[in-house]
């Protein structure tokens, strides 16, 4: 067997990940500590629970499994406890994500596809961002993946770990066969938090500022589904299976979207309308985030094929509808 050892594998995209690389003939070692995934979520290999900051487990996980690569996805992401509680993201994400480095480079595992954010890039007013734009996050989630990410320089060149690492925008979404989906505890994302909005399984939906110098006043976005996400990962572990040098990619559709136009698709998919109010805007959030995909379609041959914000919200709601996770 071809062995992926996939932190974060019971969570949101660490789920859809082991789906896919499954599919395309690996067997994803899912390695998660179960603090925001679910072990209902593991269907596709083999489950090791285990935190990051246990070097040990790590060691004989590796050990277990001699794994070809790593997909790491195990990181806190809220921006809003990023913004109240940094240390924490410091300590998980860096710490975290330094002890596993370590231990797959004594491991001799030297391919790592690294999750990392378009939160690196900061607020950037106008500007559609590809991997060469200036990085000025402006959060303790942003600045936790910067760091991540020149952590795998320093590796590669003391030890020769190479790299493959994706800059996500907005991943939306779910799993088209609905076996797998998006569910936080509490939930903060967009799409989901509307879903449960419109559902009335929370109170309506924030509109969290209303003021930015955008068309309609709201933040816009770049979202990408996440099972096309998740296709580029699998391209990544093979990219670095034959041989090619580390390399930076952004991932999103390249089309902006704002809160509002996202609530009217919301409401043209599911023929209901999503109840809101408005609110004033959350410290760390950007104006305008925009992807420059050039790169993953020019070296990948990488290209969303379902990131159409009608697609992604018709996917997220079959999801919801299932109903989530029990734990």
């Amino acid at each position: 067997m071809t062995h992926v050892l996939v932190t974060g594998g019971a969570g949101y995209i660490g789920s859809h990940a082991c789906k896919v690389l499954a599919a395309a003939g690996y067997t994803p070692v899912t390695y998660d500590n179960l603090s925001t995934g679910w072990q209902e979520a593991v269907q596709f290999g083999p489950f090791e629970q285990g935190d990051l900051m246990d070097r040990a487990r790590l060691d004989a996980v590796f050990a277990q499994y001699a794994p070809v690569a790593v997909m790491h996805f195990a990181a806190f992401s809220q921006v809003g406890e990023a913004m109240t509680d940094p240390g924490k993201y410091w300590r998980n994400n860096v710490c975290g994500s330094l002890t596993l480095v370590e231990a797959a480079v004594a491991a001799g595992c030297l391919n790592m596809v690294f999750s990392s954010t378009c939160a690196v890039y900061g607020d950037q007013d106008g500007v559609t961002l590809d991997e060469d734009s200036a990085q000025a996050p402006l959060n303790a989630y942003g600045a936790s993946k910067r760091a991540i990410e020149d952590m795998l320089r320093d590796f590669q060149a003391s030890h020769g770990l190479k790299s493959v690492i994706f800059r996500y925008f907005n991943v939306a979404g779910a799993d088209p066969d609905a076996q797998v989906g998006e569910c936080h505890r509490p939930e903060t994302h967009l799409i989901p938090v509307m879903l449960q909005a419109l559902d009335g399984q929370r109170p309506a939906l924030t509109v969290f500022g209303t003021d930015y110098d955008t068309p309609d006043g709201t933040c816009i976005r770049d979202y990408v589904h996440v099972m096309d996400l998740v296709a580029a990962h699998v391209q990544g572990v093979k990219w670095l299976q034959e041989g090619r040098e580390s390399r930076v990619f952004n991932l999103g559709s390249g089309t902006g979207y704002s809160v509002r136009q996202v609530i009217d698709a919301c409401r043209a998919v599911t023929g209901r309308q999503v109840p809101h109010v408005e609110g004033p805007r959350r410290g760390g959030d950007a104006m305008r985030l925009v992807s420059g995909s050039v790169r993953a379609e020019r070296d990948l041959g990488w290209r969303p094929e379902r990131s159409d914000l009608e697609t992604m919200i018709a996917d997220a709601w079959r999801w919801h509808q299932r109903g989530p996770y029990s734990r």
